[in-house]
């Protein structure tokens, strides 16, 4: 009775911890607006209303969400970064992004005469704000954005990101919104080079660029557009931090490692005792260039400074993961194990952080738990034979070119299930597992998904192989419209104990994203390891019908 009740006291300090977390004061996810007439001349209005109010509501101090992490939330979830959404969508993206406030609207254009209706609700208690509207002239849309943060939040503009930023011409911002939603390539560098010849210091359009080029994989047509950023310009740290990305790409390395330590060193002291420190993403990417050109007592190892980015983020998987694979090319096994360890913890399915702990692993003479580790590496991926027969060429334990480079100098640190562990070493890890298991499979089966997925992400942290918790865990990525994403993990689920349930939803997540020949051994897997199951035979008999 005693350690139950232990563990109610942990998983509610942990509760209240995450739900502090998970909604920030003052995060709001601003969604692209609905193009209620569907004119095709007005469709960049959608995004443009984004990104003004939330750079609107950034320089009240009101913390909104940035279009990058919008971006990856609408990825995650397999939807166009500038879709019109349901209400029920739009709330779903930002309890993802961990919102307390979604803002999604509406707006007609007759002629040049804009009008703009804006919806909020607070997610934190589920309220629903009163709409708000602007009308006024297309050349006043600046203005209006700007008057509807005030009536959305009540406070005027202050000292935070954006303010007093001069507005570019009408035209250049345009064909900049034109250019983030272009579809192709092409046609996004054509519409971002338009808008810098219409203001030649529209700094926000040439990041925009140089990640057009970047992704083109034309690295010095990158690294000359935010060469062009003056010393004085509020975007000038990111404009550097692109440019030693793009030396990377090139190789150069030592101009990389100069841009990049000049940041840290640049960086204003935190207050002592603030925690804050430089970003993590700076030391991250002086790791990754020591790991490319090779470390000298001058200039430090790699691990040295994966440490720090590791210490400024203890949660990102990726800063986990490059820091052990660093450990494994500087033959430090031990290091290795623990870090990589670490990373699985946060990202279960990552099939090269298991390949490299197998590695670390058959090095430090666990031949068993590498076998095991290398197993499911293999059945989340199928590059990793490519990685090991790489490695073999390479004479080396793991492939060169894994380490992870970080692409946004302050790139937003998002909800880790860790961030809901309180003084781990010093509880009963599996009781605890096991507490969150059932919480999260009561929440599973009535259906409220995000109090389920909580919990059964917190069972994970502590318990990284438990079967059932991924099962559930892809069961809600099918019920909420993600295949891909259960595939994986399901994947996962029976790696870690085989079972005909994990079979049958293994199997229908290839049926959703349209993979009929690897559904149909799953489902005879299904079968023999359950006879009976008549939901296997169904399926089976629904795939013979197809066939046929």
């Amino acid at each position: 009775m005693a350690r139950v009740l232990v563990c109610l006291l942990l998983h509610l300090v942990a509760g209240a911890g995450f739900a502090a977390a998970q909604a920030p004061p003052g995060r709001i996810l601003v969604v692209p607006f609905e193009n209620v007439q569907r004119e095709l001349r007005a469709h960049w209005l959608g995004e443009a209303s984004a990104v003004l109010l939330s750079d609107a509501l950034n320089a009240r101090g009101m913390g909104a969400i940035t279009r990058a992490e919008r971006v990856r939330a609408f990825e995650e979830l397999h939807l166009p970064p500038s879709a019109t959404l349901s209400r029920a969508t739009v709330i779903r993206i930002g309890q993802m992004v961990g919102a307390s406030e979604v803002v999604l609207g509406q707006f007609h254009l007759v002629d040049d005469e804009l009008s703009v209706t804006v919806q909020s609700v607070r997610l934190d208690v589920g309220r629903l704000k009163p709409n708000v509207t602007e009308q006024g002239p297309l050349t006043e849309l600046f203005d209006m954005f700007d008057t509807l943060a005030q009536r959305v939040t009540q406070v005027a503009p202050g000292g935070g990101p954006g303010a007093g930023d001069p507005r570019p011409p009408l035209e250049a911002f345009e064909n900049y919104i034109k250019g983030l939603v272009a579809e192709s390539p092409a046609a996004q560098a054509t519409f971002l080079e338009t808008a810098l010849k219409q203001h030649r210091t529209y700094d926000r359009a040439r990041l925009a660029l140089w990640q057009v080029r970047t992704d083109q994989g034309d690295h010095a047509a990158a690294l000359a557009v935010v060469k062009a950023i003056a010393s004085d310009s509020r975007f000038d740290a990111r404009g550097r931090f692109a440019g030693a990305i793009s030396n990377m790409e090139l190789a150069e390395y030592d101009e990389a490692f100069e841009t990049l330590l000049a940041l840290v060193q640049d960086a204003p002291v935190p207050p002592l005792g603030s925690g804050v420190k430089p970003a993590a993403s700076l030391f991250n990417n002086l790791g990754v260039v020591q790991l490319r050109r090779g470390a000298t007592p001058q200039t430090g190892l790699a691990t040295y400074y994966l440490t720090q980015a590791a210490d400024a983020d203890p949660g990102d998987p990726d800063f986990l993961f490059n820091l052990g694979y660093a450990y494994v090319i500087e033959k430090n096994p031990k290091a290795a194990i623990y870090w990589l360890r670490e990373a699985v913890r946060r990202n279960p399915v990552d099939a090269e952080a298991h390949l490299v702990l197998a590695a670390a692993l058959q090095a430090t003479g666990s031949p068993v738990e590498a076998s095991r580790e290398r197993a499911l590496a293999l059945r989340l991926s199928t590059l990793t034979g490519d990685l090991e027969k790489q490695a073999a060429v390479e004479k080396l334990p793991v492939p060169r070119g894994l380490e992870r480079v970080r692409t946004e100098l302050d790139a937003p640190r998002s909800m880790r299930p860790e961030q809901t562990i309180v003084n781990t070493a010093q509880r009963e890890q599996q009781d605890l597992a096991t507490f969150h298991l059932d919480q999260g499979r009561r929440h599973f089966d009535r259906e409220e998904d995000r109090e389920a997925m909580i919990e059964l992400r917190r069972a994970v942290y502590l318990s990284p192989y438990e079967a059932e918790a991924h099962l559930l865990i892809g069961r809600m990525h099918l019920r909420g419209g993600r295949p891909q994403d259960a595939v994986d993990t399901l994947k996962l689920s029976i790696w870690s104990a085989d079972s005909a349930a994990a079979r049958i939803a293994l199997a229908e997540a290839y049926l959703r994203v349209g993979s009929p020949n690897d559904a149909r051994p799953e489902l005879e897997r299904a079968l023999a390891l359950d006879p009976d199951s008549v939901e296997a035979k169904k399926l089976l008999e629904e795939l013979g019908k197809g066939k046929g």
